[in-house]
């Protein structure tokens, strides 16, 4: 039970911190603002200020990445919800050790059958070339877009406090 309030506390902080950021799409895909970017220091600026204001929006970018990731990676998915599931089933129905016939079994002998089985069904899955391909897309697209977006006029006065 504390841990639930735990994850609900996370995801409230998650919600009010990262995407209260969020910009409305209209912002985010504002065609009228693209252009490319004249030298290598006007880039690197316009990558520093859009990689804040538009951080919500590129994290939301990089969540259904992910998403997409799993659910075209189906022995990705089976493999990592077989080891949860199994972390979970393991401590919720066999906390104490059980007899069987003449042998005892153990959390921890339930715990080396599970990676036994579970760790070769995920070295099968590739989530070393899944996670490569997440960082690859999310920095090609983020990148890409804040390369090419260009700052509002808001930028200009982003340094400036009032009297």
């Amino acid at each position: 039970m504390e841990q639930l309030q735990r994850v609900g506390e996370v995801a409230r902080h998650f919600r009010e911190t990262k995407l209260s950021t969020l910009k409305p799409p209209q912002e985010f895909f504002d065609h009228r603002q693209l252009s490319r970017p004249g030298n290598m220091n006007e880039a690197t600026s316009r990558i520093t200020y859009n990689t804040r204001h538009f951080s919500g929006n590129y994290l939301l970018v990089i969540l259904i990445l992910a998403a997409y990731a799993m659910l075209t990676n189906p022995l990705l998915l089976i493999a990592l919800a077989f080891l949860a599931g199994g972390f979970a089933a393991i401590n919720k129905f066999a906390p104490e050790p059980v007899q069987v016939g003449s042998q005892t079994i153990t959390q921890k002998h339930l715990y080396i059958g599970l990676f036994v089985i579970g760790l070769p069904l995920l070295w099968l899955a590739s989530p070393v070339s899944t996670f490569f391909w997440l960082v690859g897309s999310s920095a090609i697209l983020i990148l890409g877009h804040a390369c090419l977006m260009e700052p509002g006029p808001e930028s200009e006065y982003q340094g400036v406090e009032g009297v």
